[in-house]
């Protein structure tokens, strides 16, 4: 009997620690690439007016009561499974691009709003022009930094970074963290079909993949 009640113990353990380990949540002092998407998503939708830093402080915390206040939600200032549902992102560590470290899955998001529906390879590439700003002087240097720098991708102001990450895009993230660059060193990228500004054409050009031009 006490080696039966013994085991429960340990496989009620168990359970709480999994429980504890994939359950996303977000409050004053977390920092990280998600908490950057959290900041994004609330100044975008009007809710917050500081800095997209990473840094979960006290503007952030109000920014998610207001949030949660004007949705309906549990104003507590914390953003867990619930306030996570309403921003749109998984309350889960082993789903989709959640399951990834935080810079691959931005990387991975934002290959999957820019380049659906473009050619593997071309997802890939859009990966490594991210990759090659990073180590560009002219750009920030973290993936964070370049994913957030103001009217870098169209993604992030029509809303399609909300979008759900394809299994493809996860994929051409890493393949494209591992070194793999179609475009010969790219730091720039457009599709010809949809580009409104003429300096973009004034780049020279690397190469074609898709729909993409690839642009040093």
């Amino acid at each position: 009997m006490a080696a039966l009640l013994v085991i429960f113990a340990v496989n009620v353990a168990v359970i709480l620690l999994f429980q504890h380990t994939w359950a996303a949540t977000y409050s004053v002092g977390s920092t990280g690439e998600q908490v950057r998407v959290i900041q994004d998503k609330l100044q975008r939708w009007g809710y917050y007016d500081g800095s997209v830093d990473g840094v979960y402080g006290s503007a952030t915390e109000a920014a998610v009561r207001y949030f949660q206040r004007s949705n309906g939600l549990t104003e507590d200032g914390v953003v867990g499974a619930a306030t996570l549902k309403a921003l749109g992102m998984s309350d889960s560590a082993s789903n989709g691009a959640a399951a990834l470290d935080n810079s691959t899955a931005l990387l991975a998001r934002v290959i999957s709003a820019e380049a659906r529906g473009e050619p593997y390879e071309g997802q890939v590439a859009v990966g490594a022009v991210i990759l090659n700003r990073v180590e560009h002087p002219s750009f920030p240097a973290t993936i964070a930094g370049v994913v957030f720098q103001p009217g870098a991708f169209s993604c992030m102001d029509d809303g399609q970074i909300d979008e759900e990450v394809t299994e493809s895009a996860i994929r051409a993230a890493r393949e494209a963290l591992n070194g793999s660059d179609p475009t010969g060193g790219a730091i720039y990228y457009f599709n010809p079909g949809t580009a409104t500004s003429s300096w973009i054409w004034s780049r020279p050009l690397l190469t074609v993949i898709g729909s993409h031009r690839f642009c040093a």
